[in-house]
């Protein structure tokens, strides 16, 4: 039976990161900021009647970005796991926590369209607003939420790479640093939503940076074949737990 080549999964994996990376960016920068006004009920719901297509476009957006993740955990364990197969396989755990709770978390972006459009008699145009905006509130607390698994997921998978030869440490360094910034927004979020407002400017750039050097690495680059039929021939850097 033919399998296919490392080089063609790192590939793959650039490209779904790609997508993922693209599609995260249009539901957050191109929908939500432009249609979600701070504290402002009315105008927010005034601006997603007015554009509920683009809205909509924005929640098929994030659905799609998930179904990226899927088939892209599955490759990074894969191209990982002659590192380590067992810190892989809880890199990849962690990851699938973090997409599960974040599609999951779209329900409150389908519960905004609901009081906007739908009929609720018992309640009052303004306070639906409100309880639209709310739900747009609670969408993006569980993203930080989410994030927090995500950020774990980037340390070991830095760590992974870092140890692995067969790709560069500077892009293990860089989603270390992803997995910090992650982590450090969330639970800023959690503790000290005022000091997160602060924060934010300072940490989501460089996570964004990190995850963009190492998507176009695995795009463009992929990784060291001489490296890696090497790691293949030495084993496991770090050995099973159980064999």
């Amino acid at each position: 039976m033919i399998r296919p080549s490392p080089q063609l999964y790192a590939r793959t994996a650039g490209v779904l990161y790609l997508l993922n990376i693209l599609a995260g960016f249009f539901g957050e920068m191109v929908v939500r900021a432009r249609l979600v006004v701070a504290n402002d009920p009315a105008a927010t719901a005034h601006n997603i009647l007015a554009h509920q297509l683009l809205f909509r476009c924005g929640i098929a957006g994030d659905l799609f970005m998930h179904l990226t993740d899927v088939p892209g955990i599955v490759i990074f364990y894969l191209l990982m796991r002659p590192v380590s197969p067992d810190l892989s396989l809880l890199t990849a755990c962690f990851n699938l926590v973090q997409t599960s709770m974040l599609v999951a978390n779209k329900v409150q972006l389908l519960a905004t369209l609901s009081f906007l459009t739908s009929p609720h008699p018992a309640f009052t145009t303004a306070q639906l607003q409100d309880l639209a905006l709310n739900s747009l509130t609670l969408h993006e607390q569980g993203f930080g939420v989410g994030l927090v698994f995500f950020g774990v997921t980037c340390l070991f998978t830095g760590y992974l790479i870092y140890r692995s030869g067969y790709l560069p440490r500077t892009i293990g360094v860089f989603q270390a640093v992803v997995g910090i910034c992650y982590l450090t927004n969330s639970f800023a979020l959690i503790l000290a939503p005022a000091v997160a407002d602060k924060l934010a400017p300072f940490l989501l750039p460089p996570a964004g940076l990190g995850e963009l050097a190492t998507c176009l690495w695995f795009l463009f680059k992929g990784i060291n074949m001489e490296k890696w039929n090497e790691r293949i021939r030495l084993g496991p850097l770090l050995k099973p737990i159980i064999d």
